[in-house]
């Protein structure tokens, strides 16, 4: 009896353990019961019905990485090239990751292939190259709406390599060096047209701060000139009244010696006959006097003449 127990106990713990699933962190498992889909296990320890139950698909549903492998592809102009990509997905439903459709990975590679060959096969060569984040949008857009009845979430394609074929690439070599000869002829050209029009604009300025720098001192110098002329005239004109104030003080100074003393008339009629000289002197001086000839023997007789009429007078 206790062999019995004893096997029963044994059987239970051994059927007890057995039932028992740890689902790990990440992952998700799928129960079968007699062969039909009964439920989901989320991560932890779980349990299942011995015999009748069993754990047909458990896979993670964190983020993955499909890699593609380089496939030929043909463009609109008919040009050879190899295309690779790579693609991340995740599982979000998944009781249809692994009943909607037998081997995923294998069918998301495919699925993938054919549409970088139909996204290629509408662009010409040039545009594959320039168009490449339009090309990752695109395919990212159309594998994900592919991909949701799988429970499938595509999050990121990725174009790795665009390679034309080897006649394509050196025809592609000889263009870019054309295009290179032809840039830098164009920028030399550029630049030899660029330095005679500063070459040109630089003898214009210079010859216009020229001009203006001479018609700056023309200017000043007249300003000068005008300025000394001025001045001159105020001196001249400061010399004459000076003089006239001169003349008109020593006037009243003659006056009063001629009214005060009896001997200065002969003083009087010595001051005419010198004042009669001086003007002689001035008129000498004069832009537009004439010659005036006068006999040294008879200057004598002038101021002689002079006094006598100083005396009738």
């Amino acid at each position: 009896m206790w062999g019995w127990l004893m096997a029963l106990l044994i059987g239970g713990g051994g059927v007890a353990i057995s039932s028992a699933k740890v689902i790990q962190q990440g992952n998700e498992a799928l129960v079968e019961r007699l062969g039909v889909y009964d439920r989901k296990l989320e991560p932890g320890l779980k349990f299942v019905v011995p015999v009748l139950e069993r754990i047909a698909f458990q896979e993670t549903i964190r983020e993955k990485v499909l890699d593609i492998p380089p496939q030929p592809c043909i463009t609109r102009d008919n040009v050879s090239i190899t295309v690779d990509a790579v693609v991340y997905w995740r599982i979000v439903d998944m009781e249809k990751a692994y009943y909607k459709v037998q081997n995923l990975q294998t069918a998301m590679v495919n699925l993938v292939l054919t549409q970088i060959r139909a996204e290629m096969g509408k662009l010409e060569l040039d545009e594959t190259f320039t168009a490449r984040s339009q090309i990752n949008e695109i395919l990212l857009r159309d594998l994900d709406i592919a991909t949701d009845p799988w429970g499938v979430k595509v999050t990121r394609v990725e174009l790795r390599d665009i390679i034309p074929s080897q006649a394509v690439q050196e025809s592609m070599e000889l263009q870019m060096s054309a295009e290179r000869r032809k840039r830098a002829a164009i920028l030399t050209s550029e630049g030899e047209r660029e330095a005679a029009i500063n070459s040109a604009r630089g003898k214009a300025e210079a010859q216009i701060l020229d001009a203006e720098a001479r018609q700056k001192a023309v200017v000043l110098q007249a300003e000068a000139e005008n300025k000394a002329t001025i001045l001159r005239a105020q001196a001249e004109r400061q010399s004459q009244v000076l003089k006239a104030q001169a003349t008109a003080e020593a006037i009243k100074i003659v006056e009063q010696v001629l009214s005060s003393s009896a001997s200065a008339t002969e003083a009087g009629k010595v001051l005419l006959a010198l004042s009669y000289l001086d003007m002689g002197t001035t008129i000498g001086k004069s832009d537009s006097s004439k010659v005036l000839f006068m006999d040294p023997h008879t200057v004598p007789a002038a101021l002689q003449g002079m006094l006598s009429m100083v005396e009738k007078g």
